[in-house]
C-alpha cells in the first residue's frame, strides 16, 4: 500500500518542480483568472525571486527562478 501511494505521489510532486513553465504562459493564465473576477486595472510582471518589493507574488515560473508579481491599479506611465 505504501509503495502504491508513493508511486502516485511522485508525479504530483515532481511535475511542478521540474516543469520550468515559461513566464508568459503563467502570466496569461493568471491574467485570465484576474479578468474573470472583473479586475481591469492591474499589472503583472515577471521578476527575479527576491525582487518583489511591495508587490504581491501570485505565481512562479522558469523553474522557480522568477516570480510573477501583481499590483492593482493602472500601470505607471513610462
Amino acid at each position: 500500500m505504501k509503495k502504491l501511494l508513493l508511486a502516485l505521489a511522485i508525479p504530483l510532486v515532481a511535475t511542478p518542480a521540474f516543469a520550468g513553465t515559461p513566464c508568459e504562459d503563467v502570466k496569461a493564465a493568471i491574467a485570465a483568472k484576474i479578468e474573470k473576477k472583473g479586475v481591469k486595472a492591474y499589472t503583472l510582471e515577471a521578476v527575479k525571486k527576491g525582487e518583489e518589493g511591495d508587490r504581491r507574488v501570485v505565481g512562479q515560473c522558469e523553474g522557480g527562478t522568477k516570480v510573477i508579481v501583481y499590483k492593482r491599479g493602472k500601470p505607471a506611465a513610462s
